[in-house]
Order: C-alpha cells, then structure tokens, then sequence
C-alpha cells in the first residue's frame, strides 16, 4: 500500500514537471554557468587574471537580477489575487 503511494505521488510530481513552463531562470542559469567556465579559462589557462575576475563576477550579478525579476513576477501574480497560478 505504501509503495503504490510512492509511486502515485512520484507520477504526480512528474507530471506536474512536464506541465511547468521553463521559467526565466533557466537560461539564465546556463548563462551563469558559461560565463563560470569561460571565467576559469581566462584566469587559468589565458593567465588574464583580472578579467577572470571580472568575468566570474558576471555569474551573481546575472543571477541576482534574474531572482529579483521572478520575485517581482511573484509579487504581480499574488497582487492580481493568485488567478493566474
């Protein structure tokens, strides 16, 4: 009984996975990462270590305004009496 129930809720979550739509977030956090890697490479194997630097800080600031964009999207949301949920 209680491994049907695993199962079941394991489907529900699946589906409700497939359903969600690719927030904003999402290829910002694939920009974040890149811009990680392209950090190391101009730090490490360049041997450009200030604009490693400068390039590994693009990774929080892209990540930051991306939070504080679906943060304000929450907030829109939750204003406009949880309709659009």
């Amino acid at each position: 009984m209680l491994q049907q129930d695993d199962s079941n809720a394991k489907e529900k979550v699946d589906e409700v996975a497939e359903r969600t739509p690719m927030s904003a977030g999402d290829p910002i956090a694939v920009a974040a990462v890149a811009s990680v890697l392209f950090a190391w490479y101009n730090f490490y194997i360049r041997g450009e270590k200030q604009t490693g630097i400068f390039v590994g800080l693009w990774a929080p600031t892209m990540l930051a305004a991306a939070s504080y964009l679906q943060q304000k999207d929450i907030i829109r949301k939750f204003k406009q009496g949880l309709a659009s949920f």
